[in-house]
């Protein structure tokens, strides 16, 4: 006489394969990741097509101990100011360039082009090594 058992339904469910899945997808991304690319911005060329100014810009040069300098002479900003106005006079077509080494803080470069800004410096950028 073989008597069946009855079997009981269980109430736990077996997360193990679920666990096995998770893995092996986190390997594959951690593997794959690293060979994507995402940041990758292609920008136009534009070194040859643009006009080049007749005369050459004022340089403003921003060292690494945060001096301004303008034409190889240290200034203060209210210096700096006047001289840039001065040239400015002269010639109202040149436009500023400002050159800061690359270990300079950002805060102080944008004090330095802000200071232009907000006196009617219209022609403000920045001078940047060509690749």
């Amino acid at each position: 006489m073989a008597r069946t058992r009855k079997r009981r339904m269980m109430n736990q469910i077996n997360v193990v394969p679920y666990i096995d899945v998770t893995l092996v997808l986190l390997v594959i991304f951690m593997v794959t990741a690293p060979m994507t690319n995402p940041g990758v911005v292609e920008l136009p060329g534009a070194g040859q097509s643009l006009n080049q100014p007749k005369l050459p810009p004022v340089v403003v040069t921003v060292k690494k101990n945060g001096n301004t300098e303008l034409d190889g002479k240290t200034m203060q900003r209210d210096e700096l100011l006047l001289a840039i106005r001065s040239v400015l006079a002269k010639s109202p077509e040149r436009s500023v360039v400002i050159a800061a080494d690359k270990s300079v803080k950002y805060e102080d470069v944008i004090g330095v082009m802000d200071l232009l800004k907000t006196n009617k410096v219209d022609k403000v950028g920045l001078l940047l090594k060509p690749l």
